[in-house]
């Protein structure tokens, strides 16, 4: 199959459309008529990423996190993304990232399911009624200690961190996979108990807890990561004769 056929069959059910304006999705590079019999997804395209995809032979890598986000000037091997991409394109692997579109059409259903939550809301709309986020009550009352207990069950995550007092008791959450300092606000509108989310700062996590949110930091890996498997269970859907994997999950740091 046609890397463009494959890119359409990803935008039927993941728009570009639902993209925040500020990101970068779709194809980023590479061949659209290329034939692609081999797919490896993954959630960054870093350097073990871009090789792994070089060295195993894939025709197409398809990640979460696109590896550019602004405007190239040039593209060498005196630059990191630079020799990313040239890696890329001397093997002729076609290279997709779908970021936003997926947190919207995607990642916020199928995380806020894994947590139980119920009575769901978008925390904050993009396009038509969906958008990124979710707002729900917890699969039953449960103190700071418990929730973040469960987060880490749920995503298989090694640690979370926890801002506020452990034994609060919790009904109302705030679910935003990935970095979600800038969406709290719509937690706090919604006055929800405790905010899931990753990357919060020190002053965030002080500010949020002065104005009553909890927040269990999952990292930004932490909940995204199922974005792989999510994304490989749709295409061996709707593909025939095209072998897919997956980044092993692997943690980007470890607390010690």
């Amino acid at each position: 199959m046609k890397c463009s056929e494959i890119c359409s069959l990803l935008e039927r059910e993941y728009g570009t459309e639902y993209a925040c304006d500020w990101d970068n999705v779709g194809l980023l590079a590479g061949r659209r008529d290329k034939e692609v019999k081999r797919i490896l997804l993954a959630l960054d395209a870093n350097d073990e990423t871009v090789a792994r995809a070089a060295d195993g032979g894939y025709d197409m890598l398809i990640t979460h996190h696109p590896m550019i986000f602004t405007p190239l000037k040039s593209v060498t091997d005196a630059d990191m993304n630079g020799r990313r991409l040239l890696k890329l394109i001397r093997q002729d692997i076609s290279y997709y990232a779908m970021h936003t579109n997926y947190d919207t059409r995607g990642m916020a259903d199928l995380a806020a399911k894994m947590l139980g939550l119920t009575e769901c809301a978008v925390l904050e709309e993009v396009k038509d009624g969906e958008g990124i986020g979710r707002v729900g009550r917890l699969p039953g009352r449960m103190t700071l200690r418990e929730c973040g207990a469960h987060v880490k069950e749920v995503f298989a995550i090694p640690s979370v961190r926890l801002y506020g007092d452990p034994e609060k008791e919790l009904s109302l959450a705030a679910l935003c996979p990935g970095a979600g300092k800038s969406t709290m606000k719509e937690a706090l509108k919604f006055h929800c108990d405790v905010y899931i989310t990753g990357d919060i700062d020190h002053h965030t996590g002080l500010d949020a807890v002065d104005q009553g949110l909890c927040i269990v930091d999952a990292g930004h890996y932490g909940i995204e990561h199922i974005f792989m498997e999510d994304v490989k269970a749709y295409l061996e859907k709707v593909l025939t004769g095209v072998h897919m994997d997956c980044v092993p999950v692997r943690h980007p740091f470890e607390v010690v």
